[in-house]
Order: C-alpha cells, then structure tokens, then sequence
C-alpha cells in the first residue's frame, strides 16, 4: 500500500516528482486529476496526484488540493508532499501559501518546509534567496513569465505575501551542519509559531540532509529535489522496503512523435536541436479558427515511420505577448490547447505509441484528449524527465516535459532512450 502521497499543481511537474521517487526506489503510480476510487493499486509505494492548480483562482486551488488529500488518505498515504515548480511559479495573491495553510489545517500539523531547490537543474537556494545557474530568479526570463511573473527571488518575501502566518528561513551553514541540527532548528522555529520555513539548499547532499530531517512531517512542500532524500529517510523508519524494478515499463512499440507547445528558453532550444522532420504551427491562424490542426494532421501521417517527428506551437516572448494582445490571454491559450489535444488523438489513431510532450500546459491538454487516467513512471530521460506508460489495455509511452527542463538534445535522446 502506497505511504507517500503527492499532490502536484501541473503535469509536468507531477510527472518530475514521480521520476525522483522512482530513482530513489519507489514503485510509483502518476494519476491524472483525483483518482476515482479503486484505481490506486496496492503495489505501488508513491501515488502523485496532477493537477492543474498553478495559476488558477487560489480558492479553487485549495478545494482540488483538499480534495486530493481525501483520496490519498482513502489509499493509505501517511505522508504528504505539495509539489511546485522549481521557480516558485506564483503570485502575490497564491498559490503555494494558500494550499499549504490548507493541507496543515487539514492534517493538523505545525509546520512544512518550503524548498524547492533542485541542484542539478541548476535551482539552489541560498539565504532565502532562489537562483536559477547563476542568476537570481528575478533576473531571468521568469521575471516576464505572462502567468506568474517572479520578480522577486526572496522565497521568504514571496511566500509572507501569501500567508497570514509566519515565515522563517533555516540558512544553508544550519543545513550543512546535519540532519539533527536542521530539525533543531526547524523545532525552534515551529516553538516560536513559524509555520512556513524555507530551507537552503545548494546540492544533492543538502537535500538528502533535508529529507532525513524532515521525514516524520506529515507534510513537506517543495520542488522535485527535495523528494530526494525521502526514500531513504522512510527505509531508515521501516516505512519503506528495499525493491529493484521500479522503473520498468511495457515494451516501446508504435511511431515516435514530440508535440512541444512551452514557449520556454530550454524549449525553443530543443527544438532548434531536433534533427528530424519539424513542422512549426501558424499559432495566429490556430487563433483566427483556420484548420491547422488537419493540416498538420495530415503532414504527419506522410512522415510518421521514418524516425520522430515533431509539431511545435512554440515562440519567443514577445511573439506570444503579441499573440495574447491579440486575441486575449485565455482565448489564445484555450486555442492553441484544443489544437495540440486535437494533435494528440489523431497522431495515436495514426499509430504513434511514443510520444514526448513539452510543456505543462500542453501535456494537460494531451492527457486529457487522451482519456489517461494514470502513468506508471519509467526510467529517466533528463534530470525530472521520465518516460511513462498509460495504465489500460494498450499502454501509449509519455515523455511529459515541464518547459525549462532537459538538454538541448532532448528531444532526440528521449527515444534513444528506450
């Protein structure tokens, strides 16, 4: 019976928390939306719950969360975990401040951290204070991001203006110190009536620290990162059993396709890489209502056979900032979504059994045009990029790729892959 239980505010990011579980051991199951009763298996170790919360009203973030809770809790989950983006994609109005008040009100609890470093993308935090390489997050192309524009890199002032109650910080030197030290410190602060702390964080080590620390908290809220030293923390307490194969899959079959609708740096990047055949969208005559989907349909079709091919509705910032001066920030998203969910239908009808998604967004609209209710996640591709299998009669392998995430090449070591 699963003993962790996650609840995560898009696809994309689900998907890169449930790739970390796996690496570290757990059989681990990826459902899409909140799983109806009897879907959840008793061989699994992690349930991961996707949602679509990030940048939707936080009251309605919270009545989605809550409502995931209820259902782990009903598969026997005893630890939670809210998982973010590793940029802290947010406003000042919420949403992480609001679900986390939420699920410790509903779990009774004290305290969560708040950490979502992830080293080997690059995310550290340092001070309070979240970096993205070398750059402050409030220096990079997150500071014009058209949902949720982070111009402020201090964790600790973001999350203040999202909370009624209080937030502290347990620097990196607290950290570094051990796993006692840090829930010493943790403790101290819950006494003084701290209930969000962030937490440093600069590499693996300090996030196997951290989840050593933190592995008795009901709750823990953070990027993918964090979920890293969690296994180990719940073998130690007999939570967990020591299992190989958690990462297998059923056998790739069918055509090779990538559908990549994140206007992200890394994305455009990856694009520009692919060295297959690519046909790039008209997004404004997706937005006028001309047909391009059949279109592209049918370009795919005479390509599909002849390695991985990919359809992108991507652009540069400013190119989507037009797009959505144009005709509205909802009415050209909704657009473009009901294209690429279009996409998805008529690349499976046409055979394609693996099939790479890039963008958070894009991969909700994927999976639901798809009817997937749940994934079992494979091995990795790139740090928080695993394959996937659909569960059901004839499992359709997924790659769901947040945005920023994977190297330039991704998209054609993806299949190599398997």
């Amino acid at each position: 019976m699963a003993i962790l239980g996650i609840i995560a505010d898009d696809f994309t990011g689900a998907t890169d928390i449930a790739g970390m579980l796996v690496k570290g051991g757990m059989r681990t199951l990826q459902t899409i939306g909140i799983p109806a009763k009897g879907l959840i298996p008793d061989d699994v170790d992690a349930v991961v719950v996707a949602l679509k919360t990030r940048s939707i009203a936080a009251g309605e973030a919270v009545a989605q969360s809550l409502d995931a809770l209820k259902a782990l809790q009903a598969a026997g989950c005893k630890r939670f975990f809210f998982k973010y983006c590793s940029t802290f994609d947010s406003t000042d109005r919420g949403n992480i401040g609001p679900v986390g008040d939420a699920l410790l009100d509903a779990l009774k609890a004290k305290q969560a951290i708040y950490c979502p470093a992830f080293p080997e993308n690059g995310r550290t935090i340092f001070f309070g204070h979240l970096f993205v390489g070398e750059l402050l997050l409030s220096d990079t192309h997150m500071r014009h991001h058209p949902l949720t524009p982070m111009t402020d890199a201090s964790l600790v002032r973001v999350l203040a203006r999202q909370t009624k109650h209080k937030v502290g910080l347990v620097p990196l030197k607290q950290v570094q110190a051990g796993s006692a030290s840090l829930r010493a410190a943790l403790d101290a602060l819950a006494a003084d009536g701290v209930r969000h702390v962030v937490v440093d964080a600069v590499a693996d080590t300090d996030l196997g620290i951290i989840g050593e620390a933190v592995g008795d908290d009901p709750l823990v809220t953070g990027g993918s990162g964090v979920a890293l030293g969690l296994p180990a923390a719940y073998r130690r307490r007999k939570l967990l059993a020591h299992r190989s194969g958690a990462d297998a899959l059923p056998k790739a079959e069918g055509a090779a396709a990538v559908l990549a609708g994140s206007c992200s740096a890394a994305t455009l990047g990856q694009i520009a890489n692919f060295k297959g055949a690519h046909l790039a969208l008209d997004t404004d005559a997706i937005c006028r209502g001309e047909p391009v989907g059949e279109r592209a349909l049918d370009w795919a079709r005479g390509k599909l056979g002849d390695g991985p091919i990919l359809l992108s509705a991507s652009g540069k910032p400013e190119a989507v900032k037009a797009l959505q001066a144009k005709y509205g920030v909802e009415a050209s998203s909704q657009a473009i979504e009901k294209t690429m969910a279009m996409l998805a239908r008529g690349l499976v009808d046409a055979g394609v059994g693996r099939l790479v998604v890039a963008g958070g967004e894009t991969s909700g609209a994927v999976v639901g045009a798809l009817d997937v209710t749940a994934l079992r996640i494979g091995p990795e591709i790139d740090p928080g990029v695993p394959w996937t299998a659909s569960v059901g009669k004839k499992p359709l392998l997924l790659a769901l790729k947040s945005g920023n995430f994977g190297a330039p090449d991704f998209f054609t070591r993806a299949f190599a892959r398997l």
